[in-house]
């Protein structure tokens, strides 16, 4: 339930019902989460309140949002297993929104910056890849 006289901002209690719901099974992968409308009225909450708990939870890369489809929970999909020998630098950070349309990276999610020397550095989504260490490394 939603305490409107908590310190904590409604948007937070939101985001914080939705995360548990999502944690629990509640709201499986691939599942669409209740539409605007539909919290407005389970918690008698204004609309920006919804947007702004959504927007902290795709920022967590736990839902994305479809234009004019809603929201659903984000999968964790196959994970690409990426070999590494020899010296080899790997970096996080999140990545520009030409990155992130280019990749298909979801909002939320960041970058692994894999840099071999003598190559260009190798742009992985960090949700979708497994970096192994070869033997003898």
């Amino acid at each position: 339930m939603i305490d409107h006289a908590s310190y904590t901002p409604v948007y937070r209690q939101l985001a914080e019902i939705l995360r548990q719901r999502i944690a629990s099974g509640d709201l499986a992968p691939g599942e669409a989460l209740p539409s605007e409308t539909q919290l407005m009225q389970e918690f008698g909450i204004a609309r920006i309140t919804v947007r702004e708990a959504m927007k902290a939870l795709r920022a967590e890369g736990l839902v994305i949002t479809a234009r004019r489809r809603g929201s659903y929970v984000r999968g964790e999909g196959e994970r690409v297993p990426v070999i590494v020998q020899g010296t080899v630098d790997v970096s996080a950070r999140m990545p520009t929104p030409q990155e992130r349309q280019e990749l298909g990276i979801p909002e939320g999610v960041p970058l692994l910056v894999v840099e071999r020397e003598g190559q260009e550095p190798e742009l992985l989504p960090a949700d979708r890849v497994v970096v192994r260490m070869s033997e003898g490394t």
